[in-house]
């Protein structure tokens, strides 16, 4: 599975077509959705890098990945899409958002959940670390993006 099989974070659940600063599927800013044909492969790879530490964040609160490799081979047995390169906790997101309603045993997978969230069902969990992940991005959004929207907007 190359690094060039996903060439964009949009997973076709775009919020930002209705107002949305922060999309809610993919989690970028509306102007990076707005923008992403025209950016550079480095402007590209800065989103790709937040997009990844924040759902590293996340993941990494709920579970563990033990085997790295085992969960390669079973995103790939499972043909479920992911970037080579990125963390194994973004591996195991994919993982999740595509399979949490036929996943029986994570272990299989090389991963375990933290004890606080082994009475959780997957779908749950899922959505959980959705919404998360989305607070995140909007607070990112508010911390460092929107001050500069404003700033610029008022000495224009």
């Amino acid at each position: 599975m190359s690094n060039h099989t996903i060439k964009t974070p949009c997973i076709g659940l775009c919020s930002t077509v209705y107002g949305d600063l922060v999309c809610r599927g993919c989690k970028r800013f509306h102007h990076e959705v707005i923008q992403w044909n025209g950016y550079g492969e480095e402007e590209k790879r800065a989103v790709w890098l937040r997009l990844e530490q924040l759902l590293v964040q996340v993941m990494a609160g709920k579970l563990e990945v033990f085997d790295p490799k085992r969960l390669r081979w079973q995103l790939e047995q499972r043909k479920i899409r992911f970037v080579p390169h990125q963390s194994e906790y973004c591996w195991a997101y994919q993982l999740i958002a595509r399979g949490a309603r036929v996943i029986n045993n994570l272990e299989a997978y090389g991963m375990v959940l933290m004890p606080e969230f082994r009475e959780w069902s997957l779908p749950a969990l899922r959505d959980a670390i959705d919404r998360e992940f989305f607070i995140l991005s909007e607070a990112h959004y508010q911390r460092y993006i929107a001050p500069g929207f404003l700033k610029d907007a008022l000495s224009g």
